[in-house]
């Protein structure tokens, strides 16, 4: 029954096994530990506080059929259109005739379909996936209660929204344990599997892995848009391990997203793939950033494992971002496969460098408490949140020993003629010749060139709901450029467009004053002729 013939489902073997099938990851820097006993932890134990809201969670699949894909276990040569398995967790009506909580083992039968094993008995579920384990700890999570309520109808409102971006070749429900804790706070989630763009194995960690992730998280952020009670003008990337790569190019491709949380991301360790992105850009890496750090990895372990030993104290997209307010914490005990709901419940403890059982759950809670914080002061302006997510952690109550912190401010951005025009549209372009005083004193090298005022005037000249704004715009370009025959010809042809003739013959004259030679204003002084 194992997906590799050559190894038997119990003992030794399996574990060969699964050992052999972890290289791909650890060189994507994925780090999962494979060594050492299961951990004593729970759900009960994790203790992850509820806020106010129920949690619903749906499970569905949508279709991308820009791509085509291929059910490697299926052994043939038929390709459809790729699936994109899509889980949600919303803060959901309590209605407990409908939905009841289910167990982490109903989370897994949807791993099983993600992973193309709909069918596999339950009884091999733990031998089956190598990140799972066959222990008696193991086997008492299936049974366990979550907070989610399977296909609960959401509760009406306004909620802020969180893309996710799994790890490598991960599960959408790796993180369930924390979706649920910000789903009952008030946030929307929605996540996809990691998966290669013709089937479900990734290639390595590749520049098209990244490129394959990021579209996934692109469609996410397209299909949540369906859902009235989301607020999409306030949204967050979160990215796992590599999915953290993923996210990152996705903010630097998208302006509409308000924050980014990375997950000991991999945009860290391998920034190399990052920027082979041909959509890599710094200066369009722009939103609030916080990047959650595993503990530094002892050197032993970058012995045994061939890792490089500057990935403990490199940052190079950290010391390179300008324009975001950028926060990089440090969690002295958590290592990288604990930064999931997986890891914690599933993974086997690295006897050489993993804390204890109850030092993981605490600081997976302290990773959840700051996601939070991070997600209201961003998405939500809490003022509280803010003030928590400036402060170092000992003036939130929290050890250095326990989790450290260094952050920098974005640069400030030069004011610019873009600036100018959004406060401009804030006001409908009323008294606009004041409104460039007072930003030129503010900001001296601040300029509106002719030509983009007399496009911006025109464009919103011919829009007949816009046509008074246009016209406003054309007086501030005159009162800066007096001399321009060609901004009084634009107004003349704008008054004309709305048959305000008299008017248009004004500014036609001006304009062939300054011009003789205005062919267009001769002909159209002909022709305001007929009107008269």
């Amino acid at each position: 029954m194992n997906p590799n013939s050559s190894f038997t489902l119990t003992g030794l073997m399996t574990r060969n096994y699964r050992k052999t099938v972890r290289l791909v990851p650890l060189l994507a820097l994925v780090f999962f530990q494979i060594t050492g006993s299961n951990g004593q932890t729970s759900l009960k134990e994790l203790n992850l506080p509820s806020g106010e809201y129920a949690v619903g969670f749906r499970h569905y699949n949508c279709v991308d059929s820009t791509r085509t894909y291929q059910i490697k276990n299926e052994f043939n040569n038929q390709f459809g259109y790729r699936p994109i398995p899509i889980s949600m967790w919303y803060p959901a009506e309590m209605d407990t005739k409908k939905a009841t909580a289910r167990t982490v083992l109903d989370y897994l039968e949807i791993l099983k379909a993600e992973e193309e094993w709909e069918n596999l008995p339950n009884t091999f579920l733990l031998d089956w996936f190598p990140y799972l384990w066959n222990t008696p700890e193991n086997e008492a999570h299936l049974s366990e209660t979550t907070n989610a309520l399977f296909d609960a109808n959401p509760l009406v409102g306004n909620w802020p929204v969180i893309v996710y971006a799994p790890s490598f070749q991960a599960s959408s429900i790796e993180n369930f344990a924390l979706f649920e804790f910000l789903a009952s706070k008030g946030y929307v989630v929605i996540s996809s599997p990691s998966r290669g763009t013709e089937t479900r194995w990734l290639a390595g960690g590749t520049a098209k892995d990244l490129e394959t992730q990021s579209r996934d998280i692109e469609i996410l952020i397209k299909e949540i848009q369906r859902y009235d009670e989301i607020d999409s003008d306030n949204m967050a990337l979160m990215g796992f391990s590599f999915g953290g790569v993923a996210a990152t190019i996705t903010a630097m491709k998208n302006r509409q997203i308000k924050a980014f949380i990375s997950l000991d991301g991999t945009e860290r360790y391998k920034y190399g793939v990052l920027a082979k992105s041909p959509y890599f850009d710094l200066e369009k890496m722009a939103v609030p950033y916080v990047h959650f750090a595993q503990k530094d990895i002892p050197d032993e372990v970058l012995v045994e494992d061939s890792i490089p030993a500057e990935l403990n104290h490199t940052f190079q997209l950290y010391d390179s971002l300008r324009h975001s307010n950028a926060y990089s914490y440090k969690l002295h005990d958590l290592t990288h496969s604990y930064f999931s709901s997986y890891g914690v419940l599933f993974a086997n403890r690295d006897k050489r460098q993993d804390k204890s059982d109850a030092k993981i759950m605490q600081s997976y809670r302290l990773l959840a408490n700051h996601t939070l914080q991070f997600l209201n002061a961003f998405l939500k302006r809490d003022k509280e949140a803010k003030a928590f997510i400036e402060n170092a952690p000992k003036e939130n109550g929290f050890s250095e020993a326990l989790i450290s912190k260094k952050m920098k401010k974005a640069a400030e951005k030069e004011f610019d003629y873009k600036d100018f025009n959004d406060l401009a549209l804030h006001r409908n372009y009323q008294d606009l010749i004041a409104l460039y005083q007072r930003e030129k004193a503010k900001h001296p090298n601040l300029t509106l060139e002719e030509g983009m005022l007399n496009t911006l005037g025109l464009r919103l000249s011919f829009d007949p709901h816009k046509k008074e704004a246009g016209i406003q715009v054309f007086v501030l370009a005159l009162h800066l450029y007096p001399k321009s025959a060609n901004l009084y010809d634009s107004l003349a042809e704008a008054y004309f467009h709305h048959k305000d003739y008299k008017n248009a013959a004004a500014n036609f004259k001006k304009s062939l004053a300054l011009n003789p030679q205005n062919q267009n204003a001769i002909d159209r002084l002909k022709q305001l002729k007929e009107y008269d």
